[in-house]
């Protein structure tokens, strides 16, 4: 079966959210891609303070002095498709409130006829938990804890009750019930993070490596979910933050998924052919510089991902 593929969907300080949206859901629909996928920045510190990604000196890009909000925009990507799945490679958890954020997922599955993914992280910016966070940066771990008891309780059968640090839910009835159970999958790289994926996800969503280092981090989740007990599979969904250069990069220092659509599609199937691996999420949005590049990109990379054979 072919690997699927992913889109990242237009957010950010080039694109304009009122017109290049719809057009590009659609295209990405009516090309082949299997889902579309929303990302969460909230703010961009001046002067900076903290690296991108908490790597001390890493600057943050240019495009990330302005992110359209994610769940208004996957609703809206969600009203003018019929097909792909609809979802978060991330929502930071401790920036919404566990029972408002269950019910919204709730409500775009029934609307979207089960086609939502609720994809959650626990963030590292300091100046967007102190900005706007339920709890400190501190508890976040704890946060998306009780995120996933309230998404379970919420989405299950009525009466629904729950008492936790954050939410106490009474005994009630609580709709629209999801379509079906929400999959719901987890960035983590260590520690307690790989511990609740095995434990609790349905997916995992591992970013920025190479092929071989992918290979490795998931024997090492596979190994672990061995230990802790887990039987039923784990999908597993890459993020590929997509640098497309028009001419091939040349030289020492290529990243994983940087260069030309050929360079971009040899780390595609390098990444399909890891046993185990279920779908790859191409983030084309950072060096397109309009909605029209971005279609023609992504139009050109999936044409040439399923000519190799993937």
């Amino acid at each position: 079966m072919p690997i699927k593929l992913g889109l990242s969907l237009p957010q950010m300080k080039q694109f304009n959210l009122a017109q290049d949206l719809v057009p590009v859901a659609r295209a990405a629909e009516e090309t082949g891609y299997d889902s579309l996928w929303v990302f969460e920045r909230t703010l961009y510190p001046t002067p900076m303070t903290q690296g991108l990604y908490d790597v001390p000196g890493l600057e943050w890009p240019d495009a990330y002095r302005s992110v359209a909000d994610p769940l208004v925009t996957l609703a809206m990507a969600a009203a003018v498709t019929e097909r792909v799945r609809l979802g978060s490679s991330v929502l930071v958890a401790p920036y919404h409130v566990p029972f408002q954020l269950a019910r919204w997922f709730a409500t775009l599955d029934v609307a979207s006829n089960g086609r939502a993914l609720a994809g959650f992280g626990t963030g590292w910016s300091r100046d967007e938990y102190a900005a706007g966070s339920v709890a400190p940066i501190e508890k976040r771990g704890a946060v998306l804890d009780e995120m996933l008891d309230v998404f379970a309780a919420v989405h299950g059968p009525d009466p629904v009750s729950y008492q936790g640090e954050l939410s106490t839910i009474a005994p009630a009835e609580v709709g629209p019930k999801p379509a079906r159970p929400v999959p719901v999958y987890l960035a983590a790289s260590g520690g307690p993070a790989l511990r609740r994926l095995v434990d609790r996800a349905d997916g995992w969503l591992p970013v920025g490596m190479s092929a071989e280092q992918l290979a490795g981090a998931w024997q090492g989740v596979r190994d672990l979910a061995d230990e802790r007990g887990r039987t039923r599979p784990l999908d597993v969904s890459v993020r590929a933050n997509v640098v497309h250069t028009p001419k091939p990069f040349e030289g020492e220092g290529r990243q994983p998924f940087q260069g030309s659509v050929e360079q971009i599609v040899e780390d595609v199937v390098a990444h399909a052919a890891i046993d185990g691996i279920g779908e790859i999420l191409l983030d084309l949005c950072h060096t397109a510089r309009d909605a029209q590049e971005l279609i023609d990109v992504s139009r050109e990379v999936h044409a040439a991902v399923r000519a190799a054979g993937v």
